[in-house]
């Protein structure tokens, strides 16, 4: 999900992480040594998922206080972190040990060269991808090809969210959805892709729905794709930097139909940035576009941080740990490893579900296939080409 301005509530409490290393020294490989005194261990966050797993990451250090002497939280828009990183490394001198984040940082990242390979160099101190993480979980942490691990995962979308009270007559197919903008110009609004889940997932969902010739080529397979973009463009008053803008915008009547996913349709209706009664509609054709988010660490940490941080990565990934991911259905469901049922959640995580979640759900998620993103480097081309062709005049 991309970076935005939602507060968001975290849970208070946890569940003590397992430290396995810490508890069993020598269970990592030779060349990496155990911290000789706790260490301060930065975390960026550029996909706002912060607000699931700051609980997890927190139960590690209080779980390993000879390990870790506090963590240091910071948040950036994904866009501008690789650049960061880049000249870090460059320089020789890195600040930041551990990012959280999307495709979208974890495609830049793969493509400038900045994050240490975890598989197969760390294979035998981590979770085999194979055997904790959810089918379409492990085929989204694939994606990252080694370079990543897949922390929490969702089916996403696309999927239009709309007021109804202001929308009468639902679009149903892309077609319908044109005519409606045309009609209700600056009624219609999504954020930049290259920083918005929403918004990266409706352009990949749009060549299954329009049928274009080749889904997983942005450059030479989506003619139809970009062509209907540009016209939908004509009737989009600007493209917010963030998702939390177009939710705000609904909220406040700005918008009647934006694009979602089932955890930006759940959480800020949890939050009351948008109304309880706005509805959900898929489009004809529909394809689910997977999305997760991803553990990366970025080249340049030192040995004994890197046996830590590889430990934090295993803790983050027990089913303890991954309940608390459910949130306020914020990545709805949330866990990417298997046997986490809603049951181990917090009582706060069961109850905003069991409020703001949708029946609908469950038959959605079973009808309609599911589709992995483009991978890091066609990622890559289709924000250049959006930004470029669509976004690049209207960019606020």
């Amino acid at each position: 999900m991309a970076q935005d301005s939602i507060n968001r509530r975290h849970f208070i409490g946890g569940v003590a992480g397992l430290g396995a290393a810490m508890q069993a020294p020598g269970v990592f490989a030779q060349q990496l040594k155990l911290p000789a005194s706790p260490l301060t261990i930065s975390i960026i966050d550029v996909g706002g998922a912060l607000a699931l797993v700051q609980t997890p990451l927190e139960n590690y250090a209080k779980a390993n206080p000879k390990a870790v002497s506090r963590m240091v939280f910071t948040k950036a828009p994904a866009p501008e972190l690789p650049a960061k990183l880049k000249a870090q490394q460059n320089a020789g001198r890195s600040d930041i040990d551990f990012v959280i984040g999307g495709l979208d940082v974890l495609s830049a990242g793969i493509d400038q060269k900045l994050w240490i390979e975890l598989f197969p160099r760390f294979a035998a101190e981590l979770p085999k991808p194979d055997d904790v993480l959810l089918k379409p979980a492990l085929a989204m942490h694939n994606l990252g090809q080694g370079q990543a691990m897949a922390m929490v995962y969702y089916p996403s979308g696309p999927l239009l969210e709309y007021m109804p009270d202001k929308v009468k007559n639902v679009p149903t197919t892309a077609e319908e959805l044109l005519a409606w903008t045309k009609q209700n110009k600056n009624r219609f609004l999504y954020a930049r892709p290259a920083n918005s889940g929403p918004g990266r997932t409706w352009i990949m969902g749009l060549p299954y729905i329009l049928g274009d010739k080749d889904p997983k080529d942005p450059e030479k397979g989506w003619d139809k794709t970009w062509a209907y973009l540009k016209e939908l463009g004509e009737n989009i008053e600007y493209y917010p930097g963030g998702t939390g803008a177009t939710m705000k915008e609904l909220g406040d009547g700005s918008r009647d139909i934006i694009v979602s996913t089932t955890g930006w349709d759940i959480n800020p209706r949890v939050l009351g940035i948008v109304p309880k009664e706005a509805k959900i509609q898929a489009l004809k054709g529909f394809h689910w576009v997977t999305d997760a988010q991803y553990m990366m660490i970025p080249k340049g940490v030192s040995d004994e941080k890197l046996a830590v941080l590889l430990d934090l990565v295993r803790h983050m990934l027990t089913p303890a740990q991954q309940a608390f991911t459910y949130d306020e259905g914020y990545f709805y469901p949330g866990p990417a490893v298997k046997d986490v049922p809603l049951s181990m959640a917090p009582a706060s995580s069961q109850k905003a579900i069991a409020e703001f979640g949708r029946p609908e759900y469950e038959k959605l998620i079973a009808d309609n296939p599911m589709e992995t993103p483009l991978d890091p480097e066609k990622m890559v081309v289709a924000f250049r080409i959006w930004d470029e062709q669509v976004g690049g005049a209207k960019k606020k």
